[in-house]
């Protein structure tokens, strides 16, 4: 049953913004060790790094223009990548290993955002947006859908989970891990699968829908620590309650695409709008990635 748009409460934030000028950041994740965030800023094929200590540096320039980011049990970090249409990991001695390239012979999409189970499963959407001007490497697409994949822990086969989105994106798994949580850009709505004990995805169904008038999609997504479902959509940021009654939209300071969990107490959501980083405070927090 879709319920967006029930309880909706229009909420006036208070960003603190951390750094502007940017072309179009994505792809937030926060290393709690580390005490600091990166995240994508794929035109510019530039991976920043901010901390409260340094502020806005550069982590990896040229990055194949990479966009959602994550990070493995292990602390690895994972790294979907527009101008490669891969999926890397980053091993602990800094070497950059491909673990998702093609589907039965045939390039990825372009890997957009990516989440990792706790079994060390590695979920993605494959959207074409990096096969476009600005975003990515204008190039014909070779696969006929867009899906979502999953790759396992020790990667040796690109598994398809679904085909059937129009531009799939932001994912993520409940609390228990027994449901994952699609959206879809284009169609402007979220769906939930179960998730079988083999990691594969079934009984797909609608479950919210992003509503407005104002500019804005949905894009990344994430839970709370009460299992809130936090989308990026019209004006902003929808916050969903786990039986998808729209809580409250966060009206962001420019169109958003991505944001993060972090800080010590996981209090801090860290945006990536537009130009820009913001960072604003909430009360319940959310859920490190590692």
């Amino acid at each position: 049953m879709v319920r967006g748009g029930q309880s909706r409460q229009e909420v006036s934030a208070a960003f603190e913004k951390l750094g502007g000028g940017f072309l179009f950041t994505e792809g937030p994740v926060w290393h709690p060790a580390g005490k600091f965030l990166l995240w994508s800023d794929m035109p510019g094929d530039h991976m920043r790094r901010w901390s409260a200590k340094d502020g806005v540096t550069t982590f990896r320039k040229p990055c194949n223009m990479s966009n959602g980011l994550t990070y493995d049990r292990q602390g690895r970090l994972l790294a979907c990548e527009h101008a490669s249409s891969q999926v890397t990991r980053t091993e602990t001695d800094g070497r950059i290993v491909p673990i998702a390239t093609h589907h039965q012979g045939k390039q990825l999409n372009s890997p957009n955002d990516i989440v990792c189970k706790s079994d060390g499963g590695i979920y993605f959407s494959d959207p074409p947006y990096g096969r476009a001007k600005f975003y990515g490497v204008e190039r014909p697409q070779e696969l006929s859908f867009q899906g979502v994949f999953r790759v396992g822990p020790d990667p040796k086969t690109t598994e398809l989970l679904v085909d059937d989105f129009d531009r799939p994106n932001g994912l993520c798994f409940s609390l228990d891990e027994r449901r994952l949580f699609i959206n879809d850009t284009a169609r402007k709505h979220i769906r939930v699968f179960d998730v079988t004990p083999k990691g594969t995805l079934t009984n797909g169904r609608l479950w919210a829908e992003t509503k407005g008038d104002k500019p804005g999609a949905p894009d990344g997504m994430k839970l709370d620590s009460a299992g809130n479902v936090y989308c990026c959509g019209p004006g902003g940021i929808h916050v969903f309650d786990p039986d998808a009654r729209l809580l409250e939209i966060l009206e962001t300071p420019e169109r958003t695409a991505n944001f993060a969990w972090g800080d010590d107490d996981y209090r801090s959501l860290f945006v990536t709008a537009s130009t820009s980083l913001y960072r604003i405070r909430r009360t319940t927090p959310g859920l490190p990635v590692f």
